[in-house]
């Protein structure tokens, strides 16, 4: 249910994907009172597709025999953006994008400002007594996993609002707008054209990647339990468990020394490594070109207030790599096995593998 404005928007992006990607059939569009509802094809009841990804993840996390599955749905899914890129690719300003997930959230008085600059968020740091402000954690060198970083949230949204100012040039092509887990059915079928249209291929890639590796088998879940319960079928507890496992604050010389792992199931590993390779593209797709994207989609869907100081603290850890000059895209990206599941662990409501 949407005003009028923006329901013709969503009919016009649906209407730009129906000819080349899998969506369902749009049935019309119905006036209520000052709102337009509009009436998709249901494509869960009429049994042409079964699950979400968020679901064949979860159950590829817990058999093998799921993996197959899982990996053609991603390849699908890698073959659409690549196949908007080289049929519907060009450059133009950022302005004549969807402006809804990245213009609208870097801009003044946006929801960075807000959540980030306006306040001076404290987090507890994990395995110490010791409280700091974001403004002091930016005066403190901090090394994760051997690599020295800096944890200035206010420097990285200055850079990023510089990289995705609305007159800079991006190759924008014609998505779906938002790919994430509860977005795309099994078989392969587009959901949700609320964002659909002219987007950028490195928004596209960094929303899809931050998804996998954070926000569906993560943050969502644990922060957000009841969109997560609501928006896919199964809602199995999820695996990933990323933690920090050791701190040292060194209060003297200003620096900490963190060890963390992001452990996750091996269905959510396989598809992140499959969308690191399916999207490798000879136009570039490397972490330099999502790399404001990215910081966008870490920063701005989970608001920071509400997590834990060992979960900011994570969250913070993967901004600033994301941001450091000589991390990859494999190395960012790099998971662990999550720990193993017990047999009594095992959700009732999981059903065998079609």
């Amino acid at each position: 249910m949407a005003n009028q404005e923006r329901a013709e928007v969503e009919a016009k992006g649906w209407a730009q994907l129906s000819s080349r990607i899998a969506v369902p059939a749009l049935h019309g569009q119905i006036a209520i009172q000052d709102r337009q509802l509009l009436a998709y094809e249901d494509v869960f009841a009429n049994g042409r597709c079964e699950l979400l990804m968020g679901d064949v993840i979860a159950l590829a996390d817990r058999d093998s025999a799921v993996q197959p599955r899982l990996a053609r749905l991603v390849d699908g899914v890698c073959a659409d953006l690549r196949a908007a890129a080289e049929e519907t690719g060009r450059s133009v300003p950022l302005v004549e994008c969807v402006p809804d997930l990245y213009l609208e959230r870097i801009c003044p008085g946006s929801r960075l400002d807000r959540w980030y600059l306006r306040r001076d968020l404290s987090l507890a740091l994990p395995h110490t007594d010791t409280t700091l402000s974001l403004r002091e954690l930016a005066g403190f060198t901090l090394t994760a996993n051997g690599i020295p970083l800096t944890l200035n949230v206010a420097d990285t949204i200055d850079n990023v609002r510089l990289a995705l100012a609305p007159d800079r040039r991006r190759l924008a092509v014609l998505t779906q707008g938002d790919p994430t887990e509860p977005n795309i059915a099994d078989p392969l079928c587009w959901l949700d054209f609320e964002f659909a249209g002219r987007n950028t291929i490195a928004g596209e890639a960094a929303n899809l990647l931050w998804y996998l590796m954070a926000l569906g088998g993560w943050l969502v879940p644990r922060y957000q339990p009841d969109v997560y319960a609501r928006t896919l079928h199964l809602a199995v507890p999820p695996l990933t468990r990323p933690r920090i496992e050791h701190l040292e604050l060194h209060r003297p010389s200003r620096h900490i020394d963190v060890r963390y792992s992001w452990n996750t199931g091996p269905g959510r590993a396989a598809a992140i490594t499959r969308v690191l390779d399916g999207l490798r593209m000879e136009n570039g797709s490397g972490l330099e070109e999502i790399r404001a994207f990215l910081a966008l989609r870490v920063l701005g869907v989970i608001p920071p207030s509400r997590l834990t100081g060992h979960d900011l603290l994570l969250v913070l850890i993967k901004l600033a790599e994301s941001q450091d000059p000589h991390t990859t895209l494999d190395t960012f990206f790099t998971t662990a096995p999550a720990p193993y599941l017990h047999p009594g662990e095992r959700s009732s409501n999981v059903p065998a593998p079609a």
